[in-house]
């Protein structure tokens, strides 16, 4: 998914500038990015330059931007804790970056690729069931 936190962002900066809204929140992480350099703090202060430079409400009415990310630097691990006692239902949750199809019609996570790995490895860690389906 190259480009995709870019293409986010852009979304998420218009929608923002509609609401009058100076704070954009997205969950990248540069700790399992899988070599996506959008993930990264450099890149998400860098996008909030642009974006304070892009929108009407910071270069006419002087409001300032903020772009949040409170995931990029937790492991996977903490990350699903974290879920966890917020109540995330993690079965309704995705990652996987190549689905497989299964005999009886469902689809299910390949369980090989990068992010299937990275999430395994991160309920693992955590001492959580993962409740993803794999096929």
């Amino acid at each position: 998914m190259p480009a995709r936190n870019t293409i986010f962002l852009a979304f998420a900066l218009g929608w923002a500038e509609v609401l009058d809204a100076a704070d954009i929140y997205i969950g990248v992480n540069a700790l399992d990015y899988s070599g996506y350099p959008d993930c990264r703090p450099e890149y998400i202060a860098a996008f909030e330059r642009l974006a304070n430079l892009a929108s009407r409400a910071a270069t006419e009415g002087g409001a300032r931007l903020s772009i949040h990310t409170p995931l990029i630097d937790k492991t996977k691990a903490e990350i699903i804790q974290w879920g966890v006692r917020l109540g995330v239902d993690y079965a309704r949750t995705w990652s996987c970056y190549d689905p497989v199809s299964l005999a009886d019609g469902r689809v299910a996570a390949c369980g090989r690729c990068d992010s299937c790995l990275l999430r395994k490895k991160g309920f693992r860690e955590a001492g959580v069931d993962d409740p993803t389906v794999y096929g």
